[in-house]
């Protein structure tokens, strides 16, 4: 078994090189304020958080993540542009059949992370070629996606703002999305609330359940997606290969697509700008989908590094670009920013051949 002690130290060798680039290190509290927290993760980690409640300060969690306290940090008080570093533990509840080989997964483990808050368009780029480094002699598999590419393409199709709403929302559950979709590619069915003198019950109000029948009424008079851009948006959903091959694709999709154009010439240049960094994007993995079942508050350029010979263990490390989030969080200021964390739990068990 590998101590904490080990684990630390690779997570101080790992802190040491973020702070080789410049970064500052930052140490968010343990213990959280949940209100406004909980709303900004996704549903796997606010469905996994652990959370109390302080007689003075109401509800409060556990850190189950660096990235939310950290921009709440640099939004009050940062400068422009800032780099971050950070190394702690991080406390998630586990699914009992959520499994690694020979051991379940850590409820409390330790995480080591870099973010970068910068207008400068090679951002995405530098972040991505920081985590190649430090994890290529270990021979990691590298995997790429953009939810912003999926997003522009969600807001190009000719259905009415309620049900595009519905999709962007959904966006993050593949299952809930691809639901969706099938129901706005048919004829919506007719609904009928006919009058009743019953008392309202249930945990929603009157008005709430009122606003809802109106919505659901309204929806019944919209026409159906047309066929062919639900296929459109499958296909783009599905599209799969090396970064080099997939950013040839888009620019030919983009031809006929001029919606999506922006963010696949986005793709395009953070291919090139990786390139001319010395990674190869021919030995990238790009995946349409990737990040999708992951942080909802990831909104452009996804990355994740999976271990060759684990194909079972969580990522050795992911990160995503999240302008929304400096948002939602700057109270009207906002910048562009990208980052990622690494676990020093799994490396040291990958030096130690575990």
């Amino acid at each position: 078994m590998i101590s904490k002690r080990d684990k630390r130290n690779i997570g101080q060798r790992m802190l040491a090189a973020f702070q080789g680039t410049g970064a500052e290190e930052i140490v968010p509290d343990i213990l959280l304020p949940a209100e406004s927290l909980l709303d900004l993760y996704g549903e796997d980690i606010r469905a996994r958080a652990y959370v109390t409640t302080d007689p003075i300060r109401g509800e409060m969690m556990l850190r189950p993540d660096f990235t939310v306290p950290v921009v709440q940090a640099h939004m009050e008080n940062g400068a422009e542009p800032a780099r971050y570093c950070y190394l702690g533990e991080v406390f998630r509840k586990q699914d009992m059949g959520d499994t690694r080989p020979h051991t379940a997964r850590d409820n409390e483990y330790l995480q080591a992370g870099f973010e970068l808050f910068s207008r400068d368009p090679d951002a995405d780029a530098e972040v991505f070629a920081m985590f190649h480094d430090l994890l290529h002699p270990y021979g990691a598999n590298a995997v790429v996606g953009d939810i912003g590419l999926l997003m522009a393409a969600v807001r190009s199709l000719p259905v009415s703002q309620a049900r595009r709403d519905a999709l962007l929302h959904h966006i993050w559950r593949p299952g809930r999305f691809a639901r969706l979709l099938d129901r706005f590619s048919a004829p919506a069915p007719e609904r009928s609330f006919p009058e009743t003198q019953a008392a309202w019950a249930g945990l929603r109000g009157q008005q709430e359940m009122e606003q809802r029948m109106a919505r659901l009424q309204a929806d019944a008079d919209t026409p159906p997606l047309p066929e062919i851009w639900a296929q459109r948006l499958r296909q783009l959903f599905s599209l799969r290969g090396n970064l080099a091959q997939v950013s040839a694709q888009l620019s030919r999709i983009a031809e006929d697509w001029p919606d999506i154009a922006a963010s696949a010439q986005g793709i395009i240049l953070r291919t090139g700008a990786l390139a001319e960094r010395g990674i190869d994007p021919g030995k990238i993995r790009f995946d349409a989908e990737h990040g999708r079942s992951t942080m909802e508050y990831y909104d452009g350029f996804t990355f994740s590094f999976g271990a060759t010979t684990r194909d079972d263990w969580p990522p050795l490390a992911s990160g995503g670009r999240y302008d929304a989030l400096t948002r939602v969080l700057g109270k009207g200021r906002e910048i562009p920013a990208v980052g990622g964390i690494l676990r020093p739990g799994l490396i040291a068990e990958l030096e130690q051949g575990q």
